[in-house]
């Protein structure tokens, strides 16, 4: 793991982060005031099943900043959220996302494989989970790029952002995908709404940090802590760059990494994170 921390990361640590309205983030709808994001990953994903009601609902209850889910489109076209592709993992069931239809995805368990306690969760569609958002926490939606396309109108980019529209929280979310072509579909239907690029190699050829960022016009970086090194740490902060780390657990890794100047972080425990951000 390349993450080098230094006196340098010290003296960038006291420069002064860029502001919310600044640099296009999401607005948030509850914010402990410190300019850092804790963001529940999945949901609260280590205490309930990842991207479900109940695990979004715990991040809330634990004054989570922002919760990240992922989002796949059903055979009839529904925003559904899911992170595997393979409904195996999290329902038991062997199939892809897209072979069944939203009401046959109802019938599915989508947390017995965590515990007997959430044998009878719902699977979640993304309409459901902005209706209760709204107002409440900001949302990263992240589009899988299995079901992404070519087409610009009329894909999950589209769907996503329609759905996004009619609950008007286009300001209370941030799109972010490994699929760069999520940020030109976004580019042509909301230039304005806030999104992130998903660092992924194959894509960015030899282009840093801030020049994917120019690239793609986006609004943030993020990447895996095991990508975190002190020359984009630089990078990003002389330009002033929002960039979000994902996915850390360890209290010390959490810590060492918001001491590099990082907006915020993806985390399963969030009321770990809230815990490590306010005894800095």
């Amino acid at each position: 793991m390349r993450f080098y921390i230094t006196l340098v990361i010290c003296v960038i640590h006291l420069l002064p982060f860029q502001s919310m309205a600044q640099s296009n983030l999401p607005n948030l709808p509850y914010s402990n005031g410190d300019d850092f994001v804790v963001i529940a990953h999945r949901g609260a994903s280590a205490y309930a099943p990842e991207n479900t009601h109940s695990a979004f609902q715990l991040a809330i209850e634990m004054q989570s900043e922002m919760i990240e889910f992922d989002v796949l489109l059903s055979k009839d076209g529904i925003p559904v959220i899911i992170h595997d592709e393979n409904l195996e993992r999290t329902t038991g069931v062997v199939g892809l996302v897209g072979e069944f239809t939203l009401a046959e995805l109802k019938e599915l368990k989508t947390g017995a494989w965590f515990s007997e306690e959430f044998s009878e969760e719902p699977f979640p569609t993304l309409e459901e989970v902005l209706k209760y958002t709204k107002g409440k926490i900001a949302v990263n939606i992240e589009i899988k790029y299995e079901s992404v396309t070519d087409n610009v109108q009329g894909g999950i980019v589209d769907k996503a952002l329609e759905l996004v529209k009619n609950a008007d929280m286009e300001q209370e979310v941030i799109f972010s995908s490994f699929d760069y072509r999520v940020m030109e579909h976004l580019n042509v239907l909301a230039p304005t709404v806030p999104k992130a690029l998903l660092y992924e190699p194959d894509q960015s050829g030899d282009l840093s940090p801030s020049q994917l960022v120019e690239k793609y016009n986006v609004d943030a970086f993020n990447f895996s802590y095991k990508q975190l090194t002190d020359e984009w740490i630089a990078e990003l902060n002389a330009n002033e760059i929002p960039f979000f780390i994902y996915t850390v657990n360890d209290e010390d890794l959490m810590e060492k990494i918001i001491k590099s100047g990082a907006k915020g972080i993806f985390s399963d425990k969030p009321d770990v994170l809230k815990q490590v951000v306010e005894n800095l």
